[in-house]
């Protein structure tokens, strides 16, 4: 006889029953006016007085473009380097051999390699790294990894200054708050822009300074309006937007 016990139900991403929010992020987010698009002066000093976790969360930035990310020419990808740094540990790995090695080791650089750290990425799937540079002349050897570091965003590439004559350089750079941005499928680019704990004035340089340079590179094929939405946040905290008026 067929069983006709009805089976539970799996619970969805969304779904009504889902683990609701901890007590700390509702009191949060009922200090943001949805309605209404802060200076970013104001933006900071509202992230400053959200209550905090129980560690030092990093503040991100996520800007809405007006680009359709399937189009190659609408790519909006590089880098910047925040004046104030990130107050992160960025751990770097570099792709030279010889002399370049051996300046990007004294440059700073947690693991220098060549062929050796491919076979170690493809072969182990090992990823204890958040940028990779690499020398142009390394490149023939790095095409087999593109399926492997492109969805991460840890391919070098050009666009982004991680593919360069000089490594050294590229290292210190990184180590010293540079990061690197491109647009997600939605047309989004998101990045680090400090932690919680910095002076509310250095996060406002940092913010500026990219927010800024992400309107330098507009793509010279999009239209429409190009800087959309603009919203700041803690990792573990909620979104506070930005008024336009700035950028």
């Amino acid at each position: 006889m067929e069983n006709t016990e009805a089976k539970p139900k799996r619970r969805r991403p969304g779904h009504p029953n889902r683990r609701p929010s901890s007590k700390r992020h509702l009191e949060n987010v009922k200090k943001i006016n949805k309605l209404e698009r802060y200076p970013l002066e104001d933006a900071v000093a509202l992230l400053k007085q959200m209550k905090p976790s129980k560690f030092n969360e990093s503040v991100e930035i996520m800007m809405k473009l007006g680009v359709d990310p399937r189009k190659s020419d609408q790519m909006v990808r590089g880098s910047v380097s925040l004046p104030k740094g990130i107050g992160k540990e960025v751990k770097v790995l570099v792709f030279a051999e010889g002399e370049l090695a051996d300046d990007a080791q004294k440059a700073g650089a947690d693991y220098v390699g060549s062929v050796d750290i491919v076979e170690k990425i493809l072969n182990e799937n090992w990823m204890d790294f958040d940028v990779a540079i690499a020398h142009p002349s390394m490149m023939r050897h790095l095409s087999k990894l593109g399926k492997v570091l492109g969805p991460k965003g840890k391919m070098p590439s050009p666009k982004s200054g991680t593919v360069t004559p000089d490594v050294a350089k590229a290292v210190v750079e990184f180590k010293a708050g540079k990061v690197e941005f491109r647009t997600d499928n939605g047309g989004n680019v998101h990045a680090p822009v400090g932690k919680l704990n910095f002076a509310a004035e250095d996060l406002i340089v940092n913010i500026d300074t990219f927010m800024e340079h992400i309107r330098h590179v507009k793509p010279t094929t999009a239209k429409g309006t190009y800087i959309q939405k603009v919203v700041i946040s803690s990792s573990m905290g909620p979104g506070i937007p930005l008024e336009l008026k700035r950028i």
